[in-house]
């Protein structure tokens, strides 16, 4: 029996969640593109009132933007790290569920760009990137990672870097011109 912790910041919503064996016993969301470093610690702390010993803890590593993926996978690891439980790392796009064999998703990676992946059979043909909408024919958007799809991944992959398609905006004075 393993019990996960997952957490997903890489969209608009701070998601977190507790999955026993492949069933979502708990699930709870925070609207705000900026809030994922007041809304994770709450969502978290209501999350192990209902299972407080989690065997690991499974995170979306993006692609996202770079703030709030950040804010979520250095929550992730220190969590891990504090409690002595593995950290697995899942691509958040491959965790958003669509009912069709041959789709591409999206979601808003700002700067009036997307961040998108295509699959076919459920499996990523191509991406991540980073495109103008334009750019990419018949992307569904406005759709979330799925925990507990997110947590099956998790036997699939463990991607151990964010995984961030462009530099940050924020530089280092030394580089400012």
């Amino acid at each position: 029996m393993t019990i996960s912790l997952a957490i997903d910041t890489a969209t608009s919503r701070t998601i977190v969640g507790i999955v026993q064996d492949g069933k979502v016993i708990f699930e709870e969301f925070h609207e705000g593109a900026t809030e994922h470093g007041f809304a994770i610690t709450e969502l978290v702390s209501k999350a192990l009132k209902v299972f407080p010993q989690p065997d690991q803890v499974v995170v979306g590593m993006g692609p996202g933007p770079f703030t709030g993926l950040r804010v979520g996978i250095t929550f992730a690891q220190t969590f891990g790290l504090a409690r002595e439980i593995p950290v697995v790392g899942v691509c958040s796009l491959d965790a958003i569920e669509v009912d069709q064999s041959k789709y591409t998703v999206a979601i808003d990676a700002r700067r009036k760009e997307i961040y998108w992946a295509s699959y076919k059979d459920g499996l990523r043909v191509s991406g991540p990137a980073v495109s103008k909408p334009a750019e990419v024919e018949n992307f569904i958007i406005d759709q979330f990672p799925n925990l507990q799809k997110l947590v099956a991944l998790s036997t699939l992959q463990n991607i151990t870097e964010p995984i961030y398609l462009r530099r940050p905006d924020a530089v280092p004075t030394a580089e400012r011109s």
